[in-house]
């Protein structure tokens, strides 16, 4: 995959939410084919029109929203890596505090599936691609292990992290407001510090190991 990016087409920055279009307009473009997608199959413009009904459906109270970057690159470490309540909480979270959407590391390669989480912003589980992204300026979530555990860290994703050598990484804890995730009370969303690193050259896998340890201590931190 290219690390080269159209940041904007139908003057559309690829990085920034914006609110819906009217919805005449937004089904005129579907029908006309009028419509962005970037090089890993995401569609901003869908992604803007049911914004507003995920962000209904998932309800979540943001603690410490200064640390999230306003522009720029960074790797939001977060547990659990399976699922979809925490990965939409965590966008949902993004979206409201700094209008920016998040491109969610994990997507699985199955047909229909695959495709439809693409054009959500999800991305698989490639280094290249991770590095892709941070170089073209996107917010990267990157779970900490492919677990259902919900009140553990998991496993540091050394071969991720290994592109995230330079970039900010930041741990983030996502609590389920209730069993299972079925409650009216809000997902929490705790941004925590981001991790320290030691210099290190590009594809330094020590240098790695070290980023994902730190990672994943402050995230078992956040969740104590």
């Amino acid at each position: 995959m290219s690390a080269e990016f159209a940041i904007s087409n139908y003057s559309l920055d690829s990085d920034r939410a914006h609110d819906p279009e009217p919805l005449p307009t937004a089904l005129r473009r579907r029908l006309d084919g009028r419509f962005p997608v970037d090089p890993f199959g995401a569609d901003p413009l869908f992604q803007d029109v049911i914004a507003p009904v995920v962000e209904l459906l998932t309800p979540v109270r943001v603690e410490y929203p200064e640390r999230l970057p306003d522009l720029g690159p960074a790797v939001l470490v977060a547990n659990r890596g399976l699922g979809v309540g925490e990965p939409v909480a965590l966008s949902v979270a993004v979206r409201k505090t700094v209008r920016r959407r998040l491109r969610v590391v994990g997507t699985p390669e199955w047909p229909f599936v695959g495709p439809a989480l693409r054009k959500l912003g999800g991305v698989g589980l490639r280094p290249d691609d991770v590095g892709a992204l941070l170089r073209a300026n996107h917010l990267v979530a990157v779970p900490l292990g492919l677990t259902w555990l919900r009140t553990g860290a998991g496993s540091p994703p050394l071969d991720l992290l290994v592109a995230a050598l330079g970039y900010p990484v930041i741990p983030v804890a996502v609590r389920a407001g209730g069993p299972l995730g079925l409650s009216l009370r809000p997902w929490r969303v705790v941004i925590g510090e981001p991790v320290e690193q030691r210099p290190g050259l590009a594809r330094d896998q020590l240098a790695a190991a070290e980023l994902a340890e730190r990672a994943r201590e402050a995230v078992a931190a956040l969740l104590a």
